[in-house]
């Protein structure tokens, strides 16, 4: 993996060498093993790129890279998995039978010269972020992959077109304006992240997954369209050309338009043939390679297919905790014996745990909440000791059906939707009025008569969230709920308004008949690509660990949204063909649990050991001083959280990040 930066226009003689230095130097820890930049003052484009080698461990995979005709140049952050299968095709189409070296990125710009750059990536099966200068057609082309593995950042600041994989790239170059965008604020209260296409700044964009963006001359030096209100789809004036060469949207309509036809044994055993062909191609490496193992039903799948064609154990990893209710390293640990890996594991004490809160905004670059994102940078650590590169589970959820979210939502909206709306706000007046540790108190007492299958941790927590959705009035208000933090951030961030995303204004939204699959496609282009592969990305690459995602090799993406939704969730419980595959290998027994998640425990962290941190962030004079919140909801769930009344744990951390994240700014 690796990171890039660039700018134009770039005027010779005005000292773009160690700007460019500068900026790229701020991504060492994506690209620690190699570093180069290229300019062109003529042409007004300068390209620098930082690289953790992976694939062709030599000189010839160094970049910035030219085409063999010297048309093109490449800075490229990714994987083409395909690669080699592309090279056989370019030899047979174009003769061309001299190659450098073997990295994909040589491959790639041979495509380009042969089939052009749109078309080139439609060849490829990769995760990746790229920036191309074509020198006889003086454009620069940025893309980035289908599904939003790979970060990219582009913007125009003070009549310079800026881009990187990530912002503090950016905010090295000269006289950069970093004003903070009030109304992507609000976006980042409501999603615990700030959604594509905004960023933490205005002028800012982070790229759309599947998109290019062509700039010629004309466009370099002024944004064509209003800071505020950035394209969501195809956009085309002043220079600026931006266009889909691939559509989550289409994926998922001609999936539905035209199912899968076979029996379910044909669909389990072509699942398991498509994963197993992502998994294997997704091996390819250079340098030494494992797997994240959580012991749920995605990582256990994708080590499953890793181990039965390897010839040696692979190796897996895991972390644990030593409170019980956040803690899956018992059940990787079984699937790691069962399998026969070279398992690691690693208990995490809170205070190592607590010990990564300071690098989060550093490592996250603009305010970021998601909790999880402290085990994620842990068990990326522990996992970088021993391999550069880690295949993970993520996506399984979104492909599947595997969120709560999915097949509850309907259940909750035929059991509620009934009943009066008054009703059903004194229902959730009555559950709030008890704490979630009274509720946990209370439910202990009955779950020696629940089933096993059946039981699940922090029921007042989900009693809680149950309450938020009572008074919703349509299966969609629930959905948007559950996947909110902040109902109304604009209350709480001043002078700003929420802006519309694709959760809330696409148009049209994709045509699939069930809701249920309505809210996977929902989740796939916003909370999969802004949140968790976001997650990822940045706590791996903090680390300079590559990590790669087999479920989202666009091949299985396009045989999951051709799957009818009862081989997804059936018997309210999600995922179920994709653990028909997993059965071949694993027992049922040990996979067979509620859904856990991946957390840690903010709640009780914040009535004890980081209570005093918190409490400076969110003080009241210290918020009016800052002047980007109102004070009083704020402390209201402060005090209601201290109390223990109320568990505000993610609305907290929101601000937190983002107080956290500010004062980073300052030093």
């Amino acid at each position: 993996m690796c990171g890039f930066v660039g700018f134009l226009p770039y005027q010779a003689g005005s000292c773009g060498q160690p700007i460019l230095q500068r900026m790229a130097d701020t991504l060492v820890h994506r690209g620690p093993d190699d570093g180069g930049y290229w300019l062109d003052g003529d042409a007004g484009v300068s390209l620098a790129h930082r690289r953790l080698s992976i694939l062709d461990l030599s000189p010839a995979g160094h970049q910035p890279m030219t085409s063999p005709s010297g048309r093109f140049v490449i800075v490229f952050n990714g994987e083409i998995y395909n690669h080699l299968e592309i090279r056989e095709e370019l030899e047979k189409s174009s003769n061309q039978s001299h190659w450098r070296g073997h990295s994909d990125t040589e491959t790639l710009l041979a495509g380009f010269e042969e089939w052009g750059i749109e078309a080139t990536l439609k060849h490829t099966v990769s995760m990746f972020a790229l920036a191309v200068w074509d020198k006889t057609e003086r454009t620069l082309t940025l893309a980035r992959d289908r599904m939003g593995e790979k970060p990219l950042y582009y913007g125009w600041n003070r009549g310079v077109f800026l881009f990187a994989s990530e912002l503090k790239a950016l905010r090295v170059y000269p006289g950069f304006e970093a004003e903070i965008n009030r109304n992507a604020l609000t976006l980042f209260l409501r999603h615990n992240c700030i959604p594509t296409p905004y960023s933490i700044y205005r002028g800012i964009f982070k790229l759309l997954p599947g998109i290019m963006l062509t700039l010629r001359q004309e466009g370099f030096g002024a944004c064509p369209w209003d800071f505020d209100h950035p394209p969501f789809e195809s956009f085309h004036a002043r220079g600026v050309t931006f266009s889909p060469y691939w559509s989550l949207q289409d994926v998922a309509e001609q999936g539905q338009a035209h199912p899968f036809t076979g029996t379910e044994n044909e669909a389990v055993d072509e699942l398991e043939r498509v994963v197993t062909s992502a998994v294997q191609s997704q091996q390819i490496s250079d340098v030494p390679l494992g797997a994240l193992l959580s012991g749920g039903v995605d990582s256990s799948t994708i080590v499953a297919l890793m181990q039965s064609h390897a010839s040696r154990p692979v190796k897996t990893f895991t972390i644990g905790f030593h409170e019980a209710d956040y803690n899956e390293a018992e059940y990787a640990k079984d699937v790691a014996r069962h399998l026969g890996t070279d398992h690691t594991e690693l208990y995490v004490t809170p205070d190592e745990a607590l010990a990564v809160i300071p690098r989060l905004p550093a490592l996250y670059d603009e305010p970021f909440s998601d909790s999880s994102q402290i085990p994620t940078f842990l068990v990326s650590q522990l996992t970088r000791q021993h391999v550069t590169v880690a295949l993970s589970g993520d996506a399984g959820d979104e492909l599947f059906g595997g969120y709560n979210r999915h097949f509850l939502t309907s259940a909750i909206w035929r059991n509620i939707g009934w009943l009066p709306i008054n009703i059903r706000r004194a229902l959730a007046i009555g559950i709030t009025s008890f704490s979630p540790s009274c509720l946990d108190q209370l439910y202990s007492l009955v779950a020696p008569a629940v089933p096993k299958r059946l039981r699940t941790a922090r029921v007042g927590n989900k009693a809680h969230k149950l309450a938020e959705i009572l008074t919703a009035t349509t299966p969609e208000g629930i959905y948007r709920d559950l996947v909110s933090h902040w109902k109304s951030p604009a209350d709480v961030i001043l002078a700003s308004y929420e802006p519309p995303t694709l959760l809330t204004d696409r148009s049209p939204l994709a045509k699939v008949a069930e809701f249920e699959h309505q809210m996977m496609y929902l989740d796939s282009i916003s909370y999969l690509p802004d949140d968790i592969l976001v997650k990822v990305d940045r706590a791996a690459m903090g680390v300079s660990l590559e990590t790669r995602v087999p479920f989202l090799d666009h091949r299985v993406v396009e045989f999951a949204w051709r799957l009818p939704l009862e081989m997804k969730i059936r018997n309210g419980s999600g995922k179920w063909i994709l653990r028909q595959v997993l059965y071949k290998y694993v027992p049922k027994k040990l996979i067979k649990r509620p859904k856990t998640g991946f957390g840690v425990p903010i709640d009780s962290w914040l009535r004890g050991h980081l209570k005093e941190w918190a409490e400076a962030l969110l003080d009241e004079s210290r918020l009016k001083r800052e002047g980007y919140f109102n004070p009083t909801p704020i402390r209201q769930k402060w005090v209601e959280h201290l109390s223990g009344q109320r568990n505000w744990q993610y609305h907290l951390w929101d601000v937190l990040m983002f107080q956290a994240w500010l004062e980073s700014q300052k030093n």
